[in-house]
């Protein structure tokens, strides 16, 4: 398995639900495939860098997953024929990728923050730990 990152541009004038409907479409897509979803960011709507066809603006989304060929080749052929992309660009990060390696390695990763999540603030915690006296300048002003 190799692994990739495809970001593209979805047109901004869709609504909400037609945008996640977009997005589920497409990791749906790598999933049929035997791809292994590994992050999907939405950077939401954003100024594109120049003007494409009538758009100035687009909502953009990264998807990183590990996948054989066609898992990309189908992603991309998908891509191609969605009216409601505006642009694609996918990226080979690596080529030979452990599935039960990538898997452990996102628990672990997931594991941290479950356990790290802060308690609620007591009273007695909430106030802050009494602080060193400064020391003030004794030299004369001039």
């Amino acid at each position: 398995m190799r692994r990739y990152e495809t970001t593209f541009v979805i047109n901004p004038d869709l609504g909400e639900e037609e945008i996640h409907a977009t997005i589920n479409k497409f990791t749906r897509i790598v999933d049929a495939q035997g791809g292994f979803l590994v992050k999907q960011d939405e950077w939401g709507r954003r100024r594109l860098a120049y003007k494409i066809g009538k758009y100035i603006h687009g909502y953009y989304v990264l998807i990183d997953f590990a996948g054989e060929g066609g898992a990309l080749t189908e992603l991309e052929r998908n891509l191609k024929l969605d009216d409601r992309i505006i642009r694609f660009l996918s990226v080979k990060i690596g080529d030979q990728v452990n599935l039960e390696a990538l898997q452990a390695e996102l628990a672990a990763k997931a594991k941290p923050q479950e356990e790290t999540e802060p308690a609620p603030a007591s009273a007695e915690t909430a106030e802050a730990p009494p602080s060193e006296p400064t020391q003030e300048s004794t030299e004369p002003e001039a």
